[in-house]
């Protein structure tokens, strides 16, 4: 196994960061001081979303240190995000990229069978992972994640897309001015901490990431930097884009991160299908604004608010009902045998885990103990 510790900025005290070559590449990940992962260890993957990196994770590592010590978490970057080697993104395979880049990390670490748990893309990831390789996964945690039927553009329950090309999603779809400040590495823009520019990572971590509150979160800093590791270009964030008859103008491409979240590419209602079937925990926060039934970042409802000029109307563009979509699935995976538990917080916004961390880690540590299957 090669494994090689390396210094890292914005760690907590208790966290290490190590560098892993896998068969596919050279992936960050973090661990706890201490910890060893052998095969016999019961090894818990933590999965970050798009536009953040395995330092969200820090503060629920070290929690699980006493609520559940035989657990060994590890937090790896995906490619194009920390300081994993920014390998390009093939968009045409959805989320498979990231799937497989954890299967060779387990690989190289020599765990046969782990518990998963993503939160927002991470969360489709993982699913996408124990649908097509279910006998490595002892149990899931869905964590805030993306829709079954990709972000944007489709209609009902089913997943049926509003146009043939998924108009209006992928990388076109990204803001230019936060994608020209994430490329800068700038956190605030031209405004200041306290005032930040209004298209800033900072300004939107506090707008979509976390539910509004009057002060800042006491990590947000550390938050802020790890979004301002993402790749950007049309390999990774946001990706590229086609052109589209269809309103708003502009379609998926097959490249890049956004584009891997299309409906035409991303999709993991196969979940049902999946043998064995790890169980499942789904955590959510009701006042999410980027993965809801009225997603703030949807562009049907942006066009709905005349926010986006020339919106079609909802009867042929409805806002994509996401939470609607993903409990439809994950009733479905109950029926055909699977089984799940919903978590639903209120007031809550994309980031349980960072904004009722009690209430999160007391579900995640009564789902791994009543998870028994060994693989």
């Amino acid at each position: 196994m090669t494994l090689r510790t390396v210094d890292a900025d914005h760690l907590l005290p208790g966290i290490s960061a190590l560098d892993v070559e896998t068969s596919r590449l050279r992936m960050r990940m973090l661990v706890r001081d201490g910890d060893e992962i052998t095969g016999d260890s019961r090894v818990l993957v933590l999965v970050h979303g798009n536009v953040s990196s395995s330092l969200f994770y820090q503060r629920l590592m070290l929690a699980l240190a006493e609520a559940m010590p035989d657990i060994v978490p590890v937090a790896p970057d995906l490619r194009g995000y920390g300081e994993t080697e920014p390998a390009p993104i093939d968009a045409s395979r959805g989320l498979r990229d990231h799937a497989d880049d954890l299967v060779a990390l387990l690989d190289t670490l020599g765990v046969r069978v782990a518990d998963l748990m993503g939160w927002s893309m991470g969360g489709g990831v993982v699913a996408r992972l124990a649908t097509d390789d279910p006998t490595r996964v002892r149990s899931l945690v869905l964590q805030a994640p993306v829709s079954p039927y990709g972000f944007g553009a489709t209609t009902d329950v089913a997943g049926t897309l509003a146009t043939g090309d998924a108009a209006g999603t992928g990388g076109g779809g990204a803001n230019p001015r936060f994608v020209e400040l994430l490329a800068a590495g700038s956190a605030d823009g031209e405004g200041t901490r306290d005032e930040p520019e209004g298209s800033s990572p900072r300004a939107t971590l506090r707008a979509v990431y976390v539910a509004p509150r009057a002060q800042p979160w006491p990590d947000e800093d550390m938050w802020v930097a790890s979004m301002c590791t993402t790749r950007v270009g049309p390999d990774h964030y946001p990706g590229d884009a086609t052109a589209s008859e269809n309103w708003p103008g502009f379609a998926p491409g097959r490249r890049g991160v956004l584009n891997s979240m299309a409906p035409l590419f991303c999709r993991w209602d196969d979940l049902v299908g999946a043998s064995p079937k790890p169980p499942v925990l789904w955590v959510h926060g009701d006042a999410d604004r980027i993965v809801s039934d009225a997603s703030a970042l949807d562009l049907a409802v942006l066009g709905a608010a005349g926010i986006l000029p020339g919106y079609p109307g909802a009867e042929m563009l409805p806002p994509q009902p996401m939470i609607a979509q993903t409990r439809t699935v994950l009733d479905a995976y109950r029926d055909s045998g699977g089984t799940y538990r919903e978590l639903s917080l209120p007031g809550i916004g994309h980031s349980p885990h960072l904004e009722a961390p009690e209430r999160v880690l007391a579900a995640l540590v009564e789902h791994l103990l009543l998870t028994t299957r060994d693989g």
